[in-house]
């Protein structure tokens, strides 16, 4: 019967979910558990921290300025309807600080960083270079996840405060400069509606969401199939998978945090 055919498609993909999930479990499992074993590789933590942290600020910042810019405009259009542009500074600075800072935040380094681990991995997976780390004695998980991994969740909340300091100054100066705010009537009304849990819980949700990039993107490397299309089928999938988790993540946290 047609409905019997539909319910095991339904029946496989569920149960094929299932499996993809029990799968980056016990990867992360792994990668976690050799991470925590000496040998311990500081230069590769130390490589991965620079790739993650430094090399992400251009596009973090240019992101976070234009976001915090375009975010006071839209705030004056719907606010000067009701007289209402003294609370322009407050939502400006909660828009970036809860979820336009983390959130952009991560999408961004997904698609910059997300991709690039799951090239480098793939390539070294297709290539049988992985292959002749574990004949040399090198556990794989260690010396290539778990500093991704580390990088990504120690890094990323670093990247979410820069990114919240960058977007709420780009709001400042559209107000100041070219809506004729008072400069110093807006720098009152964002601290004086600004609370450090504003700020530290975006950068939880930042340390999440680096943990997620991370993983997702090592793993679709470390499991990419062979040749150049399956390293670049891994490739989207991690950047798909990355988003999709960064924006389920987020509603989840908005709902615990706050």
């Amino acid at each position: 019967m047609p409905i019997v055919g539909f319910l095991e498609k339904i029946g496989g993909r569920f149960i094929s979910l299932l499996a993809a999930v029990g799968s980056i479990a016990i990867f992360f499992a792994k990668s976690f558990c050799a991470g925590l074993m000496p040998p311990y590789y500081w230069k590769q933590i130390a490589k991965q921290a620079v790739q993650i942290g430094y090399f992400s600020l251009p596009v973090v910042g240019m992101t976070a300025i234009f976001t915090g810019i375009a975010m006071a405009l839209q705030c004056y259009s719907g606010f000067s309807k009701f007289t209402a542009e003294i609370g322009i500074p407050s939502v400006v600075m909660i828009a970036m600080t809860r979820e336009l800072g983390p959130v952009l935040t991560a999408l961004m380094v997904a698609g910059r960083l997300g991709a690039s681990m799951t090239a480098e991995i793939g390539t070294m997976k297709v290539t049988e270079q992985i292959d002749a780390m574990t004949t040399l004695s090198v556990n794989s998980y260690k010396y290539l996840v778990f500093p991704r991994i580390i990088s990504g969740v120690l890094l990323l909340p670093f990247l979410v405060f820069i990114d919240d300091i960058i977007g709420i100054l780009g709001g400042y100066l559209v107000c100041a400069y070219y809506l004729d705010f008072n400069a110093a009537n807006y720098i009152h009304n964002t601290f004086s509606s600004m609370t450090s849990w504003d700020i530290i819980a975006g950068m939880i949700k930042g340390a999440v969401f680096g943990l997620c990039i991370c993983i997702m993107g090592c793993y679709h490397g470390y499991f990419s199939k062979r040749g150049a299309e399956g390293v670049g089928r891994a490739t989207t999938n991690s950047v798909v998978s990355s988003s999709i988790l960064i924006l389920l993540f987020d509603c989840l946290l908005t709902f615990a945090l706050f």
